[in-house]
């Protein structure tokens, strides 16, 4: 993706904490399975290039799905992890169809290649 020198924070919460942050950022009053916290948009991007911002990922709700997406919990960890950190890029696939196909192609892709290079064992 080109950003080798890239940086982020993670926070792994439970569904009630993803909940409030949830309900508090975006007005959805419901546990979602990961937040994304851009800090490269808006009025006021980050000075530091390199900061993409934060992700907040609900392991609880990481367990519930795992079964659904064919994976072990850490496999669903690390599949939240790269839907986050797209977001953080710049992908949205709430915006348009072709916004939610180019998304998760590249989600499958990265995924893929973490599995390929053994980051997943």
């Amino acid at each position: 993706m080109g950003l080798l020198e890239a940086e982020l924070s993670l926070l792994f919460v439970d569904d009630l904490q993803i909940q409030s942050l949830n309900r508090r950022y975006l007005r959805r009053d419901k546990p979602t399975n990961v937040l994304a916290f851009p800090m490269r948009k808006g009025a006021c991007p980050s000075p530091q290039p390199h900061l993409l911002g934060d992700l907040v990922i609900s392991v609880e709700t990481a367990k519930r799905e795992s079964n659904r997406f064919g994976q072990d919990e850490m496999g669903m960890i690390l599949l939240l992890m790269v839907h986050g950190v797209l977001h953080l890029i710049g992908y949205d696939h709430e915006g348009s169809k072709k916004g939610a196909r180019e998304m998760a192609l590249k989600q499958r892709e990265l995924f893929q290649r973490i599995i390929k290079d053994g980051m997943l064992e």
